[in-house]
């Protein structure tokens, strides 16, 4: 198999995760109970919140080691420029998270399910971005990304996304949306992941000595969607220790993914 085919394999794992979980409205009917909706946001918390640790930024550590120079510089300035962009993507896209009132952003005259699909787009981009990067450290021969460590965060992306594919697909159908449209959105709010990927894969290829800033980017960017959309969500109302106790399986599952086959 050659390295290229690897690549798009692992790019488009977290889409057909996403896929599959908008796929559940086809055979779930109603909404979503509260008590999985929380458990679900919290595994999912969890998996970026390891991914963010064990796959981005201790890799940017050690390849800035690797590089010489301060170790720290790259991941702290990555990291702080990925939060800085997520937030201003989050004040200037309009978009609506789930279960939320008043939609965030700038105003528009944007629909509520068309607010919904972009709040799962933005939180999808870092995503992409996470998987793009760690394939692109893998072309470049480096003994700290592994095509086996690439695997492992696409595959974490790509478990965490089967329910966040069923929590937007779910709602859409909520606000009178058939089942194939809700679903044809589901995916279309993943498919930025691929796209961001290939477009940071091309970045990375061009600009080698930056790989370290751009991991430590995209598990900002990540964490910025986690204690911003994430943990809140599985922290309002009732049920907040499942929404706890999902970030602790979420976290374990990805950092068993990344030390076992990384």
């Amino acid at each position: 198999m050659s390295e290229n085919f690897k690549i798009l394999i692992g790019i488009v794992l977290p889409l057909l995760g996403t896929s599959l979980g908008a796929g559940t409205v086809f055979f779930m009917r109603g909404e979503m109970r509260p008590f999985v909706q929380k458990l679900l946001l919290g595994f999912a918390s969890g998996v970026m919140i390891a991914a963010s640790v064990w796959s981005l930024l201790i890799p940017a550590i050690e390849m800035a080691e690797e590089q010489g120079g301060a170790a720290w510089l790259p991941a702290v300035v990555g990291f702080l420029l990925g939060m800085g962009f997520l937030l201003l993507l989050d004040s200037v896209i309009p978009h609506l998270h789930v279960n939320a009132e008043k939609p965030e952003g700038k105003k528009s005259s944007f629909g509520k399910s068309a607010m919904m699909i972009l709040a799962v787009t933005l939180h999808n981009l870092p995503e992409g971005m996470a998987v793009g990067v760690v394939f692109a450290g893998m072309r470049t021969g480096s003994t700290v990304m592994s095509a086996a460590g690439a695997f492992a965060l696409a595959i974490g992306i790509a478990v965490q996304n089967f329910p966040e594919g069923a929590i937007i697909s779910m709602p859409l159908v909520g606000t009178g949306i058939s089942k194939r449209r809700a679903f044809s959105y589901g995916v279309l709010s993943g498919i930025v992941e691929p796209v961001g990927a290939i477009l940071t894969i091309l970045l990375t290829s061009m600009i080698v000595p930056v790989l370290p800033y751009i991991l430590a980017f995209a598990a900002g960017a990540m964490i910025y969607v986690v204690v911003e959309e994430l943990i809140p969500e599985s922290q309002s109302g009732e049920h907040s220790n499942v929404g706890t106790i999902g970030v602790a399986l979420g976290f374990a599952l990805m950092m068993i993914l990344d030390v076992a086959l990384g």
